[in-house]
Parts: structure tokens; sequence; C-alpha cells
């Protein structure tokens, strides 16, 4: 049975990803940051499907943090899969409005951790396996005015996918990413722009936002036999955007 690793698997993306995941028979460790109610919902939804799961809190900008999760998987058997998820912003605004301290917490959190993980993931991995990092839309349209930093750490983390993928190809492990256009999450609320969804639908080509069960099933097939070859790429999934 395969186990897999999500981070920020408690909320939005990340529950639907772990939901997804249960429904195709993945034991499932979930870490989040300190939604412990978010947590334990999810963790009660996803072993409904008949699977384990456990959630862990943590720090993930930390070696502590990191190595508290991966040891829960340890505990319940080898690791075969990572889906890099956590991820966050917290405000949008130009750059040069930005303070330096936020601009530094969101490439930690949005690419120095996932690089950490990915780490420590391929140092379990024997042979096979499969890293998914969720990178974002606004890696290859910049964001200006938004959060051009956030922008820049998804640009390094398609990279990320790129350069890892063929460095453990020889090795059987698959990386790949998965690239969220407009999806309708809490995310913008919490970053002080509630109404950014529907203000901004009306840009995507197909007409709306996206859902988060549509990047877990995006995912799903990802880490699935079906793409069994496909690696070292990025997946868009942003509605033609």
């Amino acid at each position: 049975m395969p186990l897999t690793v999500v981070t920020g698997g408690t909320r939005g993306i990340g529950a639907a990803v772990a939901a997804r995941l249960a429904a195709e028979g993945h034991d499932l460790v979930l870490g989040h940051r300190s939604d412990t109610e978010s947590a334990a919902a999810t963790v009660a939804s996803v072993r409904e499907a008949g699977v384990r799961c456990v959630s862990v809190a943590g720090d993930l900008t930390t070696d502590e943090g990191i190595e508290a999760l991966l040891s829960a998987a340890d505990e319940l058997g080898p690791l075969t899969g990572l889906v890099n998820n956590a991820g966050a912003t917290y405000r949008f605004a130009p750059l040069a409005e930005t303070p330096a301290d936020e601009v530094r917490r969101t490439i930690e959190v949005n690419l120095t951790a996932p690089i950490l993980l990915a780490r420590a993931a391929l140092q379990r991995l024997d042979r096979g396996g499969v890293i998914v990092n969720i990178t974002s839309g606004a890696a290859t349209i910049g964001s200006p005015g938004e959060y051009v930093h956030y922008a820049a750490a998804k640009a390094g983390l398609d990279l990320l996918t790129r350069g890892l993928g063929l460095e453990v190809a020889d090795r059987g492990i698959r990386v790949v990413a998965v690239a969220p256009g407009l999806i309708a999450t809490e995310l913008h609320a919490t970053t002080g722009d509630p109404g950014r969804v529907d203000r901004m639908a009306p840009q995507i080509p197909l007409g709306r936002a996206g859902q988060p069960a549509e990047i877990a099933d995006a995912v799903a097939w990802l880490m699935s036999e079906a793409a069994s070859y496909v690696t070292a790429t990025t997946l868009r999934v942003a509605g033609g955007r």
C-alpha cells in the first residue's frame, strides 16, 4: 500500500489531495502548521476511506519540523510519495511595500522547505516513488503588484522539479509538479482580499476559478501508474491562463 506525506494537508488544496489519495488507497501523513481543528476533521474524514492517516503539527522551515513529519511516516512504513503542497502568501502588495521579513518567510515556506523536504524524502525512497511539487501559475505570470517574491519562489520550485527529476530518474523516482491557477480556497481571504476570486474569474479563459478537487485529480494522476512515463515536468491546471 502506498504511503504518502502531504504537507499543508489539512485545508484547501491539501485536504482535497488527501481525500483523493485516500480514495486511491494511500496511507497518509498530513503536515499542518497549527490549525488542530481542521487537522482532526481531515484525518477523521480520510480514515473513513479505510486507510491509515495521522497529522503532524510543525514548522517546515525548521529542521525539527521536517524531521518530525518524516519520522511520523517512518513509523507507518516505507515512504513511497511526497506532495509538497504547503505554501503561503501574507499579503497582496508591490514588492517595495512588502516587509523584508515577509519576503524571507515567503521564500523559506514556498521554496526552501520543499527543497529540504524533497531531500529528506529521497533519503527514504529506495527505488521508485513520486515527489509532487505544488507550484503556481504565478511562476510564469510573475504576479506584478501582488506578490512577485511568491511567484519567484514558485518558479524556483518549477526548476527544482526539472533538475531533481533528471537527477533521480535512474533510481526510478519521478519528480513532477502541478501549477494551479486561480483556485477557490480561503487563501484569498486570509491574505486580505476575500473578493479576489470573483473579481479575477472573468480573466480566466474558461470563465471561472478552479476547485481544490481539480488540483487533487491532477496530483492523483501524476502519482499513479497511468503517469509512469511522466517526470521532470510541470502540469499547469489554470483554466487556460
